[in-house]
């Protein structure tokens, strides 16, 4: 049979004779169907009308159908737990524990039953401090890392060796000082805590300085600098350079930025501008008796 074409017309008699040929001996419609329509979505089909609540739930899974032919639904699976989304109500929560904290003990107890931070939900461990909470010198990190988060303790990694050997320099070590973080649970992944999570945690942090009182406050790395001394400066800006912290009860404590341990394993060129801020550090001390 030949192709039709402008040229050459359809012969009706040789198509029904062909379609006889194959075996068609009758019409399923009246008219012709485009099957190409059909495969084409309606468009009450592309837009379909459901309320917010029946989009945002998805139907279960449903397990290939067995041998009987019948399909088994599989129950969905479990949603992981949610965690406290940080806002100003939490952030007001956590200010009034703080200041109602008598006591390292009390602040501490109030820091673990806190659950206004979302950190906490994927730590394993509250990093609270180490060291003597009678010590001249408080120093205060960032936050805690893996290590860290596994001991329950600031700087015990590779970092707070290097701080051990940097206190030793001035002749101190963990039982004549105190360490703490500004953000008591490590982020997941190390990550950088956003700026509503350092708020959160801010009362707790500054509550322990007052409670502690030290004679001297080193920061150690830009983001407890800030967060304490509240400046935007970065820290090769502040180091080296005597700043104050000032509790809520108005007690000035002298305050040193210093370059975090962590910074240093990485630029150990800048060892050297460390060395000399703990020497201002051991100076101070000696100047306050």
């Amino acid at each position: 049979m030949t192709a039709a074409s402008p040229n050459n017309p359809v012969d009706f008699a040789d198509l029904l004779a062909f379609y006889a040929s194959v075996g068609v001996d009758e019409a399923l419609e009246d008219a012709p169907v485009n099957r190409f329509s059909e495969a084409a979505p309606k468009p009450a089909e592309r837009m379909p009308t459901t309320t917010p609540r029946e989009s945002s739930a998805p139907e279960p899974p449903v397990a290939p159908p067995r041998l009987d032919g019948r399909a088994v639904p599989v129950a969905p699976a479990p949603r992981p737990p949610t965690s406290a989304v940080p806002d100003e109500a939490q952030a007001a929560l956590a200010r009034q524990l703080a200041t109602a904290a008598v006591s390292l003990d009390e602040l501490r107890q109030h820091m673990a039953a806190f659950e206004g931070c979302n950190l906490k939900a994927t730590a394993k461990n509250l990093v609270f401090a180490d060291g003597n909470p009678q010590a001249a010198v408080m120093l205060v990190g960032e936050a805690p890392g893996r290590d860290e988060d596994i001991e329950g303790l600031p700087f015990v990694g590779r970092s707070g060796r290097l701080l051990d050997r940097m206190l030793a320099a001035i002749g101190l070590d963990r039982n004549s000082a105190y360490i703490a973080n500004v953000i008591p649970w490590r982020p997941p992944g190390n990550r950088t805590p956003t700026p509503h999570e350092t708020e959160i945690c801010r009362p707790f942090i500054e509550r322990q300085i007052e409670l502690v009182n030290p004679k001297v406050l080193i920061n150690l790395g830009g983001p407890s600098a800030k967060t304490l001394l509240n400046t935007s400066e970065g820290i090769l800006r502040l180091r080296g350079n005597w700043r104050v912290h000032t509790t809520a009860s108005g007690i000035a404590i002298p305050a040193m930025p210093t370059l975090h341990p962590a910074y240093l394993l990485r630029t150990p060129a800048h060892k050297k501008l460390a060395w000399r801020d703990f020497l201002e550090v051991k100076a101070k001390l000696r100047a306050l008796g």
